[in-house]
């Protein structure tokens, strides 16, 4: 595999830090160096940063340490983005946001003084990490099943009844809901469900950043659901209902950011993720059918979220699964092409009935009669 771009050439911008990654994407702009802290990057957090058009990315931790198959690095080699990983947390003592820096090579420097070196993120770097990776995924998979099953029987009151589900004003009852979680192919599978959106019209629940996804399609969001952490102002307050998952002992840190903007909200009090939470409110509310987009469903997805095991997602798909339809990944199944003979076919019956009409006038076919004598005269 050959790298996309030249490490040769010294490459210099505007450096934005932030240790979450997620929240430093909303303010980069093309042509900023970002500077993370991300072990491990996955898939959806590196899109972020190349969907910004970021000049370069330099990681203080490793972006691919080869525990596990993570995407991130890899769709930054094929974005062409230029990235440095290990060079060390002390970079964010020393670089200020909006200092102008420069990579040459493996080496960061600003005016003349080298800040700290790393490790070229190129292809022999990822491929060699991901057999790596590959190695260890069998004692990985063990020990997160392991921790699957033992929080599993901490997390039972998910499907056991044992949950105060709040009184929503949104209605489920007998309709389907389309849950919307900012994950893996989200924008490509929901721009697949567009037509049944407009048509079947579900109740749309968003988690978190969800929201944003629906509001970047037209659509407003019936009930938002989550921590709040990664939902903007926006849709925050568009959103027409809203509930804060609390941790189990009751401490909702959403709610702080709910009175900031002068919202209401309810509060839900729960183990696990905020898309299991909506999920399960939609099945306890009535929804006749559920779909779910970005959903996390796999042991990657939740090794990338930082989680030892999904005992929460176990539970709550074994619950609310006869009604459930994962719409993830939808838009690779099939992509339709028009044939030329199925465009033949259109134009011909589209002409039909312009040509009944047309012969229908008596202005055309006076029209058609002196086309007829000048080519008789002509032959």
């Amino acid at each position: 595999m050959r790298l996309p771009f030249a490490y040769t050439a010294v490459i210099s911008g505007p450096a934005r830090l932030g240790r979450r990654t997620k929240t430093l994407a909303e303010r980069l702009e093309p042509g900023d160096i970002a500077i993370i802290d991300h072990r491990d990057l996955d898939e959806l957090a590196a899109r972020s940063l190349a969907d910004r058009r970021v000049r370069a990315v330099i990681n203080a931790a490793a972006s691919i340490s080869g525990k596990y198959p993570n995407n991130g690095p890899l769709v930054l080699w094929q974005a062409g983005i230029p990235h440095l990983d290990l060079a060390g947390s002390e970079l964010f003592a020393v670089v200020r946001d909006g200092d102008r820096i420069a990579l040459r090579g493996n080496e960061i420097w600003r005016k003349g003084e080298l800040l700290a070196t790393g490790r070229v993120v190129d292809a022999e770097v990822i491929e060699e990490q991901m057999r790596l990776a590959e190695k260890n995924l069998d004692s990985l998979l063990g020990t997160f099943v392991q921790n699957t099953l033992e929080y599993a029987l901490r997390e039972k009151e998910l499907i056991l009844g044992g949950l105060e589900i709040p009184r929503l004003n949104t209605s489920f009852a007998g309709r389907h809901a389309l849950v919307v979680v900012r994950g893996k192919s989200y924008r490509e599978d929901l721009q697949a469900i567009k037509h049944y959106l407009d048509e079947v019209k579900p109740v749309l629940v968003a988690v978190d950043g969800g929201a944003d996804v629906l509001l970047e399609y037209g659509y407003i969001p019936d009930l938002l659901v989550g921590d709040m952490d990664s939902v903007s102002d926006a849709a925050l307050c568009r959103a027409r209902e809203r509930v804060v998952h609390a941790y189990p002992d009751g401490r909702a840190p959403g709610m702080e950011r709910i009175r900031r903007l002068g919202l209401d909200a309810k509060v839900m009090r729960a183990p696990g993720t905020s898309e299991d939470i909506a999920l399960l409110l939609a099945y306890e509310c009535g929804a006749r059918l559920i779909a779910a987009v970005g959903t996390h469903s796999n042991m990657i997805d939740f090794l990338e979220k930082g989680r030892k095991g999904m005992a929460s997602t176990f539970l709550v798909r074994l619950k609310v699964g006869n009604r459930l339809v994962d719409a993830r990944g939808v838009s690779q199944l099939y992509r339709h092409r028009v044939s030329g003979r199925a465009l033949l076919l259109l134009t011909l019956a589209a002409g039909i009935p312009v040509l009944a009409i047309a012969c229908a006038s008596p202005v055309v076919r006076h029209l058609f009669r002196l086309l007829a004598l000048r080519l008789r005269f002509f032959l």
